[in-house]
């Protein structure tokens, strides 16, 4: 069962890091958008997962910078943000 779940997780992470990228190549949301971000995020952490579980750790490694990059995108879009606001 377990080895399902983690299966799962790692093909939902695939599909968000693909449908992120098809979204922004055909220019449906803009890659600083908070929903291209989120993807990367999501995808990275569900791929991480998956890959840590099967000792994949160059993907892991890969993965867990994908998400620090993501982090570090949205709170750049966040202080964009405050400043206009200001």
């Amino acid at each position: 069962m377990e080895v399902i779940i983690l299966d799962g997780l790692g093909w939902i992470g695939a599909a968000f890091i693909l449908t992120g990228y098809l979204l922004v190549s055909f220019r449906k949301i803009a890659p600083d958008s908070y929903a291209y971000q989120g993807l990367n995020i999501s995808a990275s952490i569900l791929l991480l997962i998956n890959t840590m579980y099967y000792g994949a750790y160059p993907s892991s490694f890969v993965n867990a910078v994908w998400a620090v990059i993501g982090v570090v995108a949205v709170a750049a879009v966040v202080r964009k943000n405050a400043k206009n606001i200001s």
